[in-house]
């Protein structure tokens, strides 16, 4: 199908639903909600393709005004002006409704539960999972988006085992989704007296959160222990059985709770975590299935996978997906990310477009 019966389609869907909305068979509550919703989706890209449209037929008519040998010389020479900046115009109209047609990942305005854990390097690795863990949360920060710690599992040196946060805001997931896999550090540790350069490495999954309408989880398909808390070290933090570790057992998936002193809320907060990794699962499934016909993607989203090299002796950060260096390092643990995850973002659009026929 060429690009202009794609859109002529588009045309006559978005008249169809506007119709079906405004007949006096009103449907029901349900068949309106998703019908508006498709509506909505559609009108920027009709109005688009309006914009197209208009364009195109402006630039036959200066066409017209050069190739007519009545034409004085002042209207043709101001005709190829404008035909010249048409020819320009028209490309990017074209490309802008590529984009608007490219599907849509529906997690992208979810919120994320963001986890980091500490990879290989012992407590190096550990203290850069602190910094990689402070990097999004000011990222976060200048986007005005809250951060909720759900979990953290400290080394008592400053460094981060483990910590799960829940983040919230516009647009969450659709900006956080590329930082899934492995994130290598290379400096001089603290405690190195040598000045040796160590590689350590931390892993970072980004799940959306998923709501109780997004996935399905059965009762009896969970095995729920409770068992008292603990803080480093192995010592005992909580006098009471407040701490909770939940088991999928289908998947094997399990999730444990600690931070809170009551019960009630480590089971509520372990099961956002668990129903965003089954909800996570689902998708990379799926995913995975329109990978393989698909001929590139920026990143599969596998935890290990290598993604990213933050070299601090040389100041600079490299993403290997992209093949992207920025010789920035001190902004971007700060959380100056924009730059990289916009360039993340248009490489992955730029893939996907180059399949569109």
């Amino acid at each position: 199908m060429s690009m202009d019966e794609k859109l002529k389609q588009v045309v006559a869907r978005h008249e169809e639903l506007g119709h079906a909305m405004s007949s006096q068979d009103t449907p029901n509550a349900d068949d309106f909600a998703r019908m508006s919703k498709e509506y909505a989706s559609l009108t920027s890209v009709v109005t688009a393709i309006g914009e197209l449209d208009k364009a195109r037929d402006e630039f036959m008519g200066l066409v017209e005004i050069v190739d007519d040998p009545d034409s004085d010389r002042e209207m043709r020479d101001m005709a190829e002006a404008e035909i010249n900046e048409m020819k320009k115009n028209i490309p990017e109209l074209e490309q802008k409704i590529k984009l608007l047609l490219l599907p849509k990942d529906e997690a992208d305005e979810k919120n994320a539960i963001l986890e980091i854990r500490a990879g290989t390097g012992g407590d190096e690795a550990a203290l850069f999972a602190a910094d990689l863990f402070r990097m999004y949360q000011r990222y976060a920060e200048s986007r005005g988006w809250k951060v909720e710690l759900m979990s953290l599992n400290e080394t008592g040196i400053g460094g981060y085992k483990e910590a799960i946060a829940s983040v919230t805001g516009r647009d969450v997931f659709a900006k956080l989704k590329f930082e899934s896999g492995v994130h290598r550090v290379q400096r001089v540790p603290t405690t190195e007296s040598g000045g040796r350069i160590h590689t350590s490495a931390a892993t970072v999954a980004v799940m959306p959160e998923a709501e109780e309408v997004d996935i399905q989880i059965d009762e009896k398909d969970l095995r729920i222990d409770v068992f008292r808390a603990s803080g480093p070290g192995g010592q005992s933090v909580n006098t009471t059985d407040s701490a909770v570790r939940i088991t999928h057992i289908p998947s094997g998936v399990v999730v444990s709770q600690q931070d809170e002193k009551s019960q009630h809320k480590n089971k509520a907060k372990a099961m956002r975590v668990l129903r965003s990794r089954l909800y996570e699962f689902e998708r990379q499934t799926k995913d995975a299935e329109r990978a393989a016909q698909r001929k590139s993607q920026v990143g599969s989203g596998d935890r290990s996978e290598r993604i990213r090299t933050y070299n601090f002796p040389q100041g600079r950060v490299t993403d290997h997906r992209i093949n992207l260096t920025l010789h920035k390092l001190d902004k971007i643990m700060e959380g100056d990310l924009d730059e990289m995850v916009d360039s993340l973002t248009a490489e992955d659009q730029a893939s996907q477009l180059a399949e569109f026929s």
